[in-house]
């Protein structure tokens, strides 16, 4: 079946828990800016007019960093590709710290573009759950550098993947998608699949394709310093044979992505090279995941009851470590 509205998504995936949701903040704070100070490689998407491009991005650490508290300058030679990048447009970013498991996720406008400098007006600020890269091995990688460009293999191996999409007001998401070998995604008949797994419920990327139905993806092999590049159209599926084909430890998706290619590609990505993702280094001992999604509630700016429980329930010492890791424990598939 296919599904055509929010209520019927949100009805299958749940209802957002309150700590997740409040863990969005509108600016950079200095949590979100030693992150990126750690950064060597992101994907950035950007969109108008139901059009969406993602790209990767790196370069050296903190090739991303902070103007002020909403603004971030990053240097256009660290993209891949420059293809949609102008001022006005929205973007979606997604960014990773050698050694971590979570991801930064960053959403807003391009202010400006010049000078060889892109800077970002930034919307949404917030720490992604680390399941993604989990499910992925991301940083125990597969012995390999560079493919031998055959789709079918690369497909089979590949494990990590980034999806931008653009909801109707012209916003953008980047979000991360983790899964075993052959559990990721799926070709057939020149159709593209991908599970989805438990994870915050935010349900931006469903939202959006029931919206807009154009997505870019950017599939990895760990290890591996090239990338598939998808670009194409999207429905959101619950047929019983298509979550069949994707259970893992027993465990069916709720529900399944199905892309109509428009181009797909598989080709070396400078961005991944210049990163030196792998072998992974250390993670930084001041960025402690538990920590920043803990201080991210305290400043959202949600009023409600259950918010202001929420942030004193988080507050208790041990509280949000222990349920972050028995989520992960428990909720992977």
């Amino acid at each position: 079946m296919k599904l055509t509205s929010i209520e019927q998504v949100q009805k299958i995936v749940g209802k957002l828990p309150a700590p997740r949701d409040l863990k969005v903040i509108d600016y950079i704070d200095e949590h979100a800016r030693r992150w990126l100070s750690y950064t060597c490689f992101g994907f950035m998407g950007f969109g108008k007019d139901g059009q969406v491009h993602l790209s990767a991005a790196s370069g050296q650490e903190s090739f991303v960093s902070a103007l002020d508290s909403k603004h971030l300058i990053v240097p256009l030679t660290s993209l891949d590709t420059t293809r949609m990048v102008d001022a006005g447009l929205s973007f979606g970013a997604l960014f990773i710290v050698s050694g971590m498991d979570e991801t930064l996720r960053v959403n807003g406008k391009v202010s400006d573009v010049s000078d060889e400098l892109l800077t970002l007006n930034v919307e949404e600020c917030y720490l992604h759950c680390a399941k993604a890269f989990r499910r992925s091995n991301f940083w125990t990688p597969q012995s390999l550098e560079q493919s031998d460009g055959d789709m079918p293999t690369f497909i089979d191996q590949a494990t990590f993947l980034a999806v931008a999409s653009i909801n109707s007001s012209g916003q953008v998401d980047v979000s991360p998608k983790g899964d075993p070998e052959k559990s990721l995604i799926q070709e057939e008949e020149n159709f593209i699949f991908l599970a989805d797994r438990p994870g915050n419920r935010r349900v931006d990327s469903f939202r959006n394709i029931i919206e807009q139905p154009e997505v870019s993806i950017i599939a990895l092999v760990p290890g591996c310093k090239d990338i598939l590049e998808l670009h194409g159209t999207a429905e959101l599926r619950t047929d019983k044979h298509l979550l069949q084909r994707f259970k893992v430890q027993g465990k069916e998706p709720k529900i399944i992505t199905k892309i109509t290619p428009i181009s797909m590609q598989i080709k070396p990505s400078v961005a991944l090279a210049k990163s030196a993702l792998w072998p992974p280094k250390e993670a930084p001992k001041d960025c402690i995941p538990a920590e920043i999604f803990k201080a991210h509630i305290k400043h959202s700016k949600e009023k409600s009851l259950q918010a202001k429980i929420t942030r004193v329930a988080v507050s208790l010492p041990g509280v949000m470590e222990k349920g972050l890791e028995s989520d992960y424990k428990k909720n992977m598939y």
